[in-house]
């Protein structure tokens, strides 16, 4: 591992005092946890991102969510670690992440800028179980009346409603629930170490029974296994009645890292598809744009007709609205949508 490299640079992401822990109970069986002292932990967001937001906050590298498409999972290449097995159960933990993030809202140059959390891994993991960082991290945000936002499948937010409450009375926050689907079947192969989709949508109904602003990002949409008409609607359908202000589709990437996991794993569970997909995503790590515009089109519908709301400028992790027509051009051409990252 790349730990000590890590530590000696100017620019090192964390410092030479590391502790790996391996714990052999039920719930963490065959995880390894490498406890870190992380040197900073508000990042700014790469320039090439499209989302528009520029800062984030992540306290864990590695994610036993262990979801096959998981776009983060080149990110555990830079420690030298096994961007397969090894991203799910190798889990880098910033064991000092709401100290120092309360340090750095107080720096000088800290401009009380929008946080978002979630968008690389999971920060609501079976490891937030053990190790309780967020509930630092959102009274430090809290505290600040800092607006931030998160990205989740766990159910264990629910842990922190309160201290989310407290935020969201002081401060703008957002939270999105991931659910793509509803397959079990699906789910119990492509997202094994997640709470199953219909929990999710259970946190949905809590969260917005309390007040808090709570939307849906409907990702991944995995062509030719969750992307049928039926499965779309009973998924929107399923979406509007847990209480969702918004629904935002997201189709399958596959960026580097991510894109050979997903694609043995295609191999072994649907070989009849390999051809499909090596030829949908010939181009690289994205869907072509006319399946986007499908996908992104039936979705909206669906919500029109479910009576969910468009997403709003300032709603749960700040996805920006579809792009306003332009002048001269046909009008499903100005509604084209934009494949959405997280990064």
């Amino acid at each position: 591992m790349r730990w000590e490299n890590l530590g000696e640079s100017p620019s090192a992401l964390f410092g030479t005092d590391v502790v790996s822990r391996t714990i052999d109970t039920p719930e963490f069986h065959g995880i390894t946890f490498h406890e870190v002292r992380a040197r900073s932990i508000v990042n700014r967001v790469p320039g090439a991102s499209r989302m528009p937001f520029e800062w984030t906050v992540n306290p864990y590298r590695g994610c036993s969510h262990a979801c096959v498409y998981c776009f983060a999972r080149k990110t555990h290449s830079y420690l030298d670690l096994d961007t397969g097995l090894g991203f799910d159960s190798q889990i880098v933990v910033k064991v000092n992440a709401p100290e120092l993030l309360r340090r750095e809202l107080t720096g000088r140059r800290w401009r009380g800028d929008h946080i978002a959390m979630g968008t690389n891994v999971d920060c609501y993991q079976r490891a937030e179980g053990r190790y309780r960082l967020m509930p630092g991290i959102l009274a430090a945000l809290r505290d600040h009346a800092n607006p931030f936002s998160i990205l989740t499948k766990g159910t264990l937010i629910l842990r922190d409603l309160e201290l989310l409450r407290q935020a969201a009375a002081v401060t703008d926050i957002g939270i999105s629930v991931s659910v793509g689907f509803l397959d079990r079947e699906l789910w119990r192969t492509v997202e094994p170490g997640t709470p199953a989709p219909d929990r999710r949508l259970d946190v949905v109904r809590t969260l917005t029974a309390h007040g808090i602003p709570c939307g849906v990002l409907m990702a991944p949409v995995i062509p030719f296994l969750g992307d049928s008409p039926e499965q779309l609607r009973a998924t929107v359908r399923a979406v509007a009645e847990a209480g969702a202000g918004s629904v935002t589709p997201l189709v399958l990437h596959l960026r580097p890292g991510a894109r050979e996991w997903f694609m043995a794993w295609l191999g072994h569970h649907h070989p009849r598809l390999v051809r499909r997909y090596a030829a949908m995503y010939a181009d690289g790590a994205y869907a072509p744009k006319w399946y986007q515009r499908r996908i992104t089109r039936q979705v909206h519908e669906l919500a029109t007709e479910y009576g969910i709301g468009p997403t709003r400028p300032g709603a749960a992790r700040r996805i920006p609205p579809p792009p306003a027509p332009v002048a001269g051009r046909a009008a499903e051409t100005a509604a084209e949508p934009t494949q959405l990252t997280l990064l």
